[in-house]
């Protein structure tokens, strides 16, 4: 075999390797946002509300809800702005807005146009147009392969968070400044890692704005972030605010085992 054709067979093989590793559209490598019992959010759930003169009527409980319809996305202009939830929001995070469903909620969405599957985190309300039952965040929109279209035939269901001990909002968000539970046994989880790097990262974070007392919670191969113990619905109060103007959100009380 001569110089040139030799030359000629592996450029046609870099070719080949090169066309194999072109990386598929759809997933793009982004987790799904993980059901867990969290309280309920202050704001985002009126009985009624009425946008373009359309009133819209949450629901009473989320548990079973299933439909079917046509979903879209939202994207760089809400980037950054409020919720309805009263968190902000961001196109990167798996997040949606629905009309209907109490805030926050957890919901499996399916294209039923290709069979890709998310499950997303409902904190804001939408979309408004009659033939739509979800706005999806642009990571979301992404994960489903509908970036391009715009639009997707979805089937969506609501997934209920597994308990770990959680407490409604309603029974601590009483301004009492009595002890919960018979003592000092109540926490706040900031976050949930399957690294335990990431989870010291965060807690390093918060003890440097002088929030604490922080600890770790181990099980399952998941290092959980908690703060406390905290004492009284004012106390819980008072941090999940502090805990908010830094941008963390996902919050979930919790009762040590």
């Amino acid at each position: 075999m001569g110089i040139r054709s030799a030359l000629l067979l592996l450029l046609l093989a870099l070719l080949v390797a090169g066309c194999s590793s072109k990386p598929k559209p759809g997933r793009v490598g982004i987790a799904d946002a993980v059901p867990r019992a969290e309280p309920e959010s202050r704001y985002g759930n009126p009985d009624t509300y009425t946008v373009q003169g359309k009133t819209y009527r949450v629901r009473k409980s989320n548990h079973g809800y299933r439909e079917r319809g046509i979903a879209s996305w939202y994207g760089p202009g809400f980037h950054g702005k409020r919720t309805a939830s009263g968190e902000l929001y961001n196109m990167y995070a798996m997040t949606a807005a629905h009309t209907t469903l109490r805030l926050p909620a957890y919901v499996r969405v399916t294209n039923l146009e290709n069979g890709r599957s998310v499950v997303v985190r409902i904190n804001d309300r939408g979309p408004f147009v009659d033939n739509r039952i979800i706005d999806l965040s642009y990571a979301a929109a992404k994960q489903l392969d509908m970036i391009s279209s715009g639009t997707a035939r979805v089937e969506i269901e609501v997934v209920d968070p597994i308990p770990v001990a959680a407490i409604p909002a309603a029974s601590y968000v009483n301004k009492s400044t009595q002890p919960l539970f018979g003592g000092n046994n109540v926490f706040i989880q900031v976050g949930a890692f399957s690294k335990m790097a990431n989870a010291h990262r965060l807690m390093q974070r918060l003890q440097s704005e002088g929030l604490g007392p922080v600890r770790e919670q181990q099980s399952g191969g998941i290092t959980r972030v908690w703060i406390g113990p905290l004492g009284s619905a004012e106390t819980i109060d008072a941090m999940i605010a502090r805990l908010n103007r830094l941008g963390l959100f996902n919050l979930q009380i919790t009762t040590a085992p």
